[in-house]
């Protein structure tokens, strides 16, 4: 009996450290959802909006959404995102709201509609409104927000193919601003965040230079963008050397302004459509390494090689104080999943 008690006590801080690797899963699986985080009375809410479900058919694309509160662990199903389901819809919190931003439509036939839409949600009243429609409409874009009032869109796949356009949305004016475009290479699918003045973004897709071979490759190509403090239209950008590890399309990624890190997590090497699998037949597996830069030393670090349960197919990281919290996803064999890890800081 005591044996038993004695194996019981050790075992408890070891259960207690697995509880805590993740919170309450979603309500139902997804992938490609939308992620953003807003704090609200002091409490922070974490959202995922549409997405794809467990078929992976074009029918199986959703428009639900939910909300976590953090402090209690639980969540609850909100108002659907207005419109039909989306893939490829990028979303961030500013002004105590949520702003979601373009996308695209899949139909029967695999056709896929790019959309300008704007849609913000408002978690104290509990309800949706639409904004303006952004000049270029896109999916898979970066998106983050300067000031609590500026959300800086970066990118992404257009109508024409991959842009390297800044689109600013002014939260306090209801209206749209162009800022300097990145010297970098168009890419859609790429991983980035703002923190304070500084715009970041790594990898995503291109357009392949080689000619006869598929139609876009992942890009390592790793940016970044100071915001001018007096006019946040002017950006000015320069490269970063590549990150450790093979380009990756579909990082989820977030970042801390108290730790002055932006961290990414998962993504695959393999550029791929919407069920996981590329042009050419070869099926996309997510990378187990999480890694950061550190915005003070302007540096890479690697905070974790071998993550045992990486996801890809991702829009958005929301760091908490108990970690980085990463909202579903695809899991290794193209498997979609409902999980809600918190993976490591390095901290």
């Amino acid at each position: 009996m005591k044996k038993t008690l004695l194996i019981s006590i050790l075992l408890l801080p070891v259960l207690a450290a697995a509880a805590e690797e993740q919170y309450q899963p979603l309500p139902a699986p997804v992938t490609n959802n939308a992620v953003a985080a807003v704090r609200i009375n002091g409490q922070l809410l974490v959202y995922s909006f549409m997405g794809l479900g467990p078929g992976k058919t074009w029918n199986a694309v959703s428009n639900a959404a939910y909300a976590l509160n953090v402090k209690y662990d639980k969540w609850t199903a909100i108002r659907p995102a207005p419109g039909s389901g989306k893939l490829g819809t990028v979303a961030v919190g500013a002004a105590e709201q949520v702003f979601l931003f373009g996308g695209y439509v899949v139909d029967p036939s695999g056709l896929e509609q790019i959309v300008p839409d704007l849609s913000i949600y408002d978690p104290t009243g509990l309800r949706w409104h639409n904004g303006p429609d952004m000049a270029v409409p896109v999916r898979d874009a970066v998106a983050g927000v300067y000031r609590d009032r500026y959300i800086y869109l970066i990118g992404g796949m257009s109508t024409t193919g991959p842009v390297n356009q800044v689109q600013i949305y002014d939260v306090q004016e209801r209206k749209w601003l162009q800022g300097t475009p990145s010297p970098g290479a168009p890419v859609f699918g790429h991983a980035g965040t703002v923190i304070g003045d500084t715009i970041v973004y790594v990898d995503g897709a291109e357009k392949n230079p080689t000619a006869g071979g598929l139609a876009y490759v992942a890009s390592d190509e790793c940016w970044m963008g100071k915001i001018d403090h007096r006019d946040p239209r002017k950006i000015d950008w320069k490269k970063l050397p590549a990150h450790s590890g093979a380009a990756r399309y579909r990082i989820a990624a977030g970042g801390s302004e108290k730790e002055q890190r932006i961290y990414f997590a998962g993504g695959s090497d393999t550029v791929y459509d919407y069920t996981g699998v590329a042009p050419d037949g070869k099926l996309a597996e997510p990378s187990p390494v999480i890694f950061a830069l550190n915005l003070k030393t302007d540096s890479w670090e690697t905070i974790k090689e071998n993550n045992p349960k990486p996801t890809m197919d991702h829009h958005g990281l929301i760091v908490t104080p108990d970690g980085l919290v990463v909202v579903g996803g695809m899991a290794s064999s193209q498997k979609v999943v409902g999980t809600v890890e918190i993976l490591p800081t390095g901290k």
